[in-house]
């Protein structure tokens, strides 16, 4: 999962990126970037690690210009190398710069087509570059010296014609302005909003809507399946369908893990979801459990925090803050390595003995993948005192990777996969476990817009909605994502990166 924001503007936009980058940074924690435009020049800086530590006040002074876009980065598929940090940009035509937040699912095809077809070369193993190289080979078709609304929305329908899977992206093109579109299915979120200044009509973009709200932009609307919208260096707004076929299913784990609370998605609050989601999950244990003595709720925080509390106003259940978190932890569900995921859960959860002693505690999640977590913090509630130790999470057991977009593990790393409940429950160690039912997670999320008749909900029940994966593509995928993979490939991006201090010097 990745953060995009892109601005075009009427005075420099490098601060407003920043602000936007920050807002989002839960989307992503590997690697950040800014491009912008200045004097028909690019000026680029991206770099491993958080938004506060890559972008210093020299790299600010440096990203000038009125129009700009900005990455967040957390890596699928593909190695955490600072090379794959975005934005990626070529040369020609023109010089287009790209963030993308998704993942094709034909990149590989795409790469080789790339190649025998256009001649271009893709230096990376990420498929936003390959997006990239897509657009520009399709820009580059006309021989026009100025490109028009049109000659952009012929080179997004070419896109969009070739490509499978989930993108939202914001392109920038020098002398033009920029580009923003998102894919027929819907499933990546991308929202835009505009302002008005003295000097006229200001438009951004960005992934979620709080990051327009941060920077004092007012909300219009998500870009629609299959959308694209240009809008040009002078503020010019063009707007056009360009897929023949779209429906709308967005990724139903925006709203159970990965968005903000305070973000609204394809007009879904995504803190009412999870208010919806603690009333169904509530209901369901209040009818399963009538037979169980529970004195307290307590959340796993902080996604969990507003569906446990619901979740103890259905029950009629006392809600305590039993765990106190160490907010400069990154998020262990997207942490590199099972050993660093163990290792960080204890420094980043501590709990509070007193909320615990004695008490059959009922502890809520949002969601339990590896299950590493989980059973780590069952753990810890009993070192706590607690007497008996219940489990409930908010999403229905995750059993499928993910394809378009997120770094769920290989399916046989998943908790769930293969598992039945009474398995799970024994595996994290809790005396109970209760999962909330895929059509009650459907039923709570669409509550806030009925217009939504389907979700992607993959990892869940394996029904990939893009119609194109079989078992090959994901025991390939599993071949890149399992654990050994993923250490084989930190441990030769450490190498090389120690080859190259004690030849630069760098380091010491």
């Amino acid at each position: 999962m990745c953060g995009i924001v892109g601005i075009v503007g009427k005075s420099p936009v490098n601060q407003a990126i920043y602000d936007g980058l920050t807002v989002l940074q839960h989307r992503g924690q590997d690697a950040a970037g800014i491009i912008t435009i200045d004097n028909n020049t690019f000026s680029l800086r991206k770099a491993n690690g958080l938004v506060k530590d890559v972008f210093h006040t020299r790299h600010m002074k440096r990203l000038q210009g009125s129009i700009g876009i900005g990455h967040v980065r957390y890596p699928t598929a593909g190695s955490s190398s600072s090379a794959e940090a975005q934005p990626f940009y070529v040369n020609s035509p023109f010089g287009i710069a790209l963030a993308h937040n998704g993942n094709l699912t034909n990149a590989e095809a795409l790469r080789e087509r790339l190649f025998k077809q256009a001649r271009r070369h893709v230096n990376t193993t990420s498929d936003s570059e390959t997006l990239l190289n897509i657009l520009a080979y399709e820009l580059g078709k006309t021989e026009k010296m100025k490109l028009d609304a049109q000659d952009m929305f012929a080179a997004i329908t070419a896109v969009n014609n070739q490509v499978t899977g989930g993108y939202a992206s914001i392109a920038m093109i020098i002398g033009h302005g920029i580009l923003a579109f998102r894919d027929p299915s819907g499933i990546r979120p991308l929202v835009f909003g505009k302002r008005e200044t003295s000097q006229g009509t200001e438009y951004m973009f960005a992934s979620e809507s709080v990051a327009l709200k941060i920077d004092g932009y007012d909300f219009v609307r998500d870009v629609a399946p299959g959308e694209a919208i240009y809008v040009t260096e002078d503020g010019e707004f063009y707007s056009q369908l360009c897929a023949a076929k779209t429906m709308h299913a967005p990724c139903i784990f925006e709203f159970v893990y990965f968005a903000r609370p305070d973000s609204v998605i394809d007009k879904m609050s995504v803190y009412a979801t999870r208010v919806n989601m603690g009333t169904k999950l509530g209901e369901k244990i209040a009818r399963d459990w009538a037979d169980k003595e529970i004195d307290v709720v307590i959340p796993i925080p902080e996604t969990s925090c507003d569906i446990a509390l619901e979740i103890a106003s259905v029950l009629d259940l006392p809600y305590r803050q039993g765990f106190v978190k160490n907010r400069y932890i990154g998020r262990t569900f997207i942490m590199p390595g099972q050993e660093m995921r163990k290792k960080s859960v204890r420094r980043k959860l501590n709990a509070i003995d007193s909320e615990f002693k004695g008490k059959n505690v009922l502890l809520v999640d949002d969601s339990i993948v590896r299950g590493t977590t989980s059973a780590q913090i069952v753990e810890m509630a009993r070192e706590a005192g607690a007497k008996n130790v219940y489990f409930a999470s908010a999403a229905p057991e995750v059993r499928f990777p993910n394809v378009y977009g997120i770094d769920m593990p290989s399916a046989a790393e998943l908790i769930a996969h293969g598992r039945e409940v009474e398995d799970i429950n024994s595996s994290i160690g809790s005396d109970g476990l209760i999962y909330q039912s895929l059509p009650d997670l459907i039923a709570a999320v669409r509550e806030e817009n009925p217009e939504i008749t389907r979700f992607e909900t993959s990892v869940f029940d394996g029904q990939y909605i893009t119609g194109d994966i079989d078992q090959n593509y994901l025991n390939r995928v599993d071949a890149l994502r399992n654990d050994s993979a993923k250490s084989t490939r930190e441990k030769a991006m450490s190498a090389s990166l120690e080859l190259h201090n004690q030849e630069t010097g760098e380091g010491e």
